[in-house]
């Protein structure tokens, strides 16, 4: 449980600075892609460092069902895990939605994602791309060859990485959780668009997942 509420906490602030930064901040000429970036980036690095002593800091059912996959987490902490971060994002859009509110601002964006110019056929291939990239770097820098010192920079400086490429496509995903909690509000096409940013990253964590166990030798035997 205690995992659960970590993963819950981990998730609010991700989602919150993360898509907060994106409605708010991103429309600064010249920095906006990478001001959101950095706020993903950042918030990670935050929470790796604080809330990784209790839960690992996964806050993305990607990263949780990669690791399930591994045998690093069991199913019933893969359930408190999955519950956690839904919730926590679905808190933070609220919270977003709130000050903008407040703030007499248009509620129409709150961070969600969306095709862009791709078809659904490219847009799940930048999310599943993505998010394999992004686990196994996961798998990887906490596995049996890793620094665990350092883990929670290098995955951090990762996403940051990954949403610059990725923002221009798809607002970048690699998180269903990061996705479910925006679409829900805003509803319309965000919400008949979520499958890919659920299937898609969910697909890339899990073989990335099994190419850092049975490639490159991630996993204590």
């Amino acid at each position: 449980m205690k995992k659960g509420i970590a993963e819950f906490i981990g998730t609010f602030v991700l989602v919150l600075f993360g898509t907060g930064t994106a409605v708010l901040g991103g429309g600064i000429e010249g920095i906006g892609t990478l001001a959101i970036a950095m706020a993903f980036g950042l918030s990670i690095v935050a929470m790796a460092y604080s809330i990784g002593t209790i839960s690992g800091c996964h806050v993305n059912p990607a990263v949780s069902i990669g690791l399930f996959v591994n045998k690093r987490i069991s199913a019933m902490e893969l359930v408190y895990y999955l519950v956690g971060q839904v919730l926590g994002a679905i808190v933070a859009t609220a919270v977003l939605k709130s000050i903008l509110v407040a703030s007499d601002l248009s509620v129409s964006n709150l961070g969600q994602n969306g095709f862009g110019n791709l078809n659904a056929m490219g847009a799940f291939l930048v999310e599943c791309i993505l998010t394999f990239v992004f686990v196994l770097v996961i798998v990887m820098v906490t596995g049996k060859k890793g620094n665990p010192e350092f883990a929670g920079l290098v995955i951090g400086l990762t996403l940051v990485l990954i949403h610059l490429l990725g923002i221009p496509l798809t607002g970048t995903s690699v998180n269903p959780a990061r996705s479910i909690a925006p679409a829900i509000f805003a509803g319309g096409e965000a919400l008949s668009q979520l499958w890919v940013f659920i299937v898609g990253p969910i697909l890339g964590g899990v073989l990335a997942a099994i190419v850092g166990k049975f490639v490159l030798d991630s996993e204590v035997k």
